[in-house]
């Protein structure tokens, strides 16, 4: 299964426009979807991304450089591309034992 994370309607056009398909398009992730050799696409919470990783998947980042009088709106297909957009691999994966801050205040 390859997956599309996104709720902008720019980004689902700029992965089209690029020629890649997808199976699922989706808002939010349920994780407890995800399968192994599934690929995941979109812009993942860390912590989001290091579950998909976790459960045997495969993780693509949309990565971009968004200036910041670019961050906080709907960006175009056409902005995605100016601002250089490209899918990324990641393999993310969580430490154990390191919730907490490593120094103390």
């Amino acid at each position: 299964m390859h997956w599309f994370v996104s709720r902008h309607q720019g980004a689902v056009e700029w992965l089209a426009r690029k020629g890649v398909v997808v199976d699922r398009q989706v808002a939010h992730l349920d994780l407890a979807q995800v399968q192994a050799g599934d690929w995941v696409l979109g812009s993942l919470p860390v912590n989001m991304a290091a579950a998909v990783c976790a459960r045997g998947a495969q993780y693509l980042h949309l990565s971009l450089a968004l200036p910041a009088h670019a961050r906080g709106r709907e960006l175009t297909a056409d902005e995605l591309d100016a601002y250089g957009a490209h899918l990324q691999a990641y393999a993310v994966q969580a430490v154990t034992g390191s919730t907490l801050f490593p120094r103390t205040v």
